[in-house]
């Protein structure tokens, strides 16, 4: 539900910035904002860790990876296969998403799970 909640609220802030500006500009503004929504969203509700700088600094490092291959794709898409710049970003999320939900699991979760571990010793 916050996925949706954070894809929906940064697409249509896209489709907004997409009147002012071009669409890799609007994609890569929205793309830090949904950086910072999700992290909030992940942490508190998602995963239910407390935000720390550690998973602060490394949670940008699985968005920068989402950021290269979604650009890359709504890229390839929007030039390549003439897809529209309004539906390009769509297809990338539904990519890149599955991938970024493992990646920000193993950070939240594996302080955790070393916290444990070293409780048990």
């Amino acid at each position: 539900m916050t996925g949706l909640f954070n894809t929906a609220i940064t697409y249509v802030l896209y489709l907004l910035f997409l009147q002012l500006m071009a669409y890799q500009l609007a994609y890569s503004l929205v793309f830090v904002l949904g950086i910072l929504i999700s992290y909030v969203l992940n942490a508190g509700f998602v995963f239910r860790t407390r935000m720390t700088l550690k998973t602060l600094i490394r949670f940008p490092l699985v968005y920068g990876a989402q950021y290269a291959l979604g650009m890359g794709l709504v890229v390839g898409l929007v030039e390549v296969a003439g897809l529209a710049t309004w539906l390009a970003p769509l297809c990338a999320i539904a990519i890149t998403v599955p991938l970024t939900f493992v990646f920000s699991r193993y950070i939240f979760t594996a302080d955790q799970k070393t916290e444990v571990h070293d409780a048990h010793q």
